[in-house]
């Protein structure tokens, strides 16, 4: 059975970082798209950051030149590393897989696939203090 542990979240002030860790178990393997979402409280759960099948990594506008997703193959991790935080990145973090769907896909197309159609964590919660 696949599973994926969210680790890594914390409290820190506006200016801070953190490191998060998504643990992939079971049949998830290089081959699925992956990546990183966030909610806050009444909002809607946004993508973060993901990476395609041919290694681009996206992001959403606000966090790009200060997050940086990546991949560890051999410990099947995948890595956001969350610079300069701000206030409004406060929100419970999740990553989710998907198996590809025969086409390939990018951007806030990805996004969306994996939000529909993705495996989930259960979440770890960041909260940045002005």
């Amino acid at each position: 059975q696949a599973q994926l542990v969210e680790s890594g979240g914390g409290s820190v002030q506006a200016g801070g970082s953190l490191r998060l860790s998504c643990q992939a178990s079971g049949y998830i393997d290089g081959n699925y798209y992956i990546g990183w979402f966030r909610q806050a409280p009444g909002k809607d759960r946004e993508g973060v950051a993901a990476i395609d099948l041919d290694g681009t990594k996206d992001y959403e506008p606000s966090v790009k030149n200060r997050f940086t997703i990546s991949k560890d193959k051999a410990k099947k991790a995948l890595v956001l590393q969350m610079d300069y935080l701000r206030p409004e990145d406060t929100g419970t973090y999740y990553c989710a897989a998907a198996r590809p769907p025969g086409t390939l896909l990018g951007g806030s197309v990805l996004f969306q696939f994996l939000k529909d159609y993705g495996i989930w964590g259960q979440g770890t919660q960041v909260t940045v203090s002005s």
